[in-house]
């Protein structure tokens, strides 16, 4: 498989999401995106507006969530969010389902809800990727929500939070690449922690990976293409 440093590094949006990182973790963090020059920053979302200006003028995107982590917000919370989100200067919102809607089998609801933060973000001609957290659901689900996820537009579908209680398989990333339309992406996240499995991913199909450990997946690459090492502090979680 051949491969240039800005094909992978274009497919990490950085990770910088948990409750513990400090305004410095947070500062650092998106300084080590700039210098990475990945896909994303997505950041608290208290955070984000700060995260725009830093990354104004650069090719790495402001991103935060929506409904994070359990998606049980409602529909007005998240278009709310949302609506701040893209005032903040947001690029790409990452919302999660109303998971226990989906295991419920009420799909309007579900639909409604993804609808409404869609909605928002493509008006201001921004970016969304909905997170099903798969690790709660069974097949049939998963394949449901790739088809309403394809109707709506959605930009991207996307594996999990990375705090459910398990992240992105490859059987997964699989299904939904098979059943969500070509205008939709596959954003794998949970579990992406080295190199090896960035490139594994990419080979199914997926064009997004949520990651903390972005230094070491980018530090790898670089030392494999003969690139010179980077020198940037990384201060943040690497759970992710």
């Amino acid at each position: 498989m051949t491969y240039t440093y800005e094909d992978l590094a274009k497919m990490v949006d950085h990770s910088l999401l948990p409750p513990n990182l400090s305004v410095d973790d947070l500062e650092a963090g998106v300084q080590l995106a700039l210098a990475y020059d990945v896909a994303s920053v997505c950041i608290l979302p208290y955070y984000l507006k700060r995260c725009a200006e830093l990354l104004a003028g650069s090719t790495v995107k402001a991103s935060t969530t929506i409904g994070f982590p359990h998606g049980g917000h409602t529909t007005a919370i998240k278009r709310a969010e949302a609506a701040q989100a893209v005032a903040d200067g947001c690029q790409e919102l990452d919302m999660v389902v109303n998971i226990s809607k989906v295991l419920s089998g009420d799909w309007d609801y579900v639909r409604e809800d993804i609808k409404a933060v869609i909605d928002v973000a493509h008006a201001a001609g921004q970016k969304v990727k909905v997170i099903f957290e798969n690790c709660y659901l069974d097949d049939d689900q998963k394949i449901k929500l790739c088809e309403i996820c394809s109707e709506l537009k959605a930009d991207w579908v996307k594996t999990s939070t990375g705090y459910g209680s398990s992240g992105a398989t490859n059987e997964d990333l699989r299904l939904m690449r098979q059943h969500a339309a070509d205008h939709v992406q596959v954003k794998a996240a949970g579990g992406i922690r080295d190199f090896d499995t960035l490139l594994a991913v990419r080979k199914l199909g997926v064009s997004r990976c949520g990651a903390s450990r972005t230094k070491d997946i980018l530090d790898e690459c670089r030392k494999r293409l003969e690139l010179p090492a980077i020198d940037v502090v990384d201060s943040g979680d690497d759970s992710y």
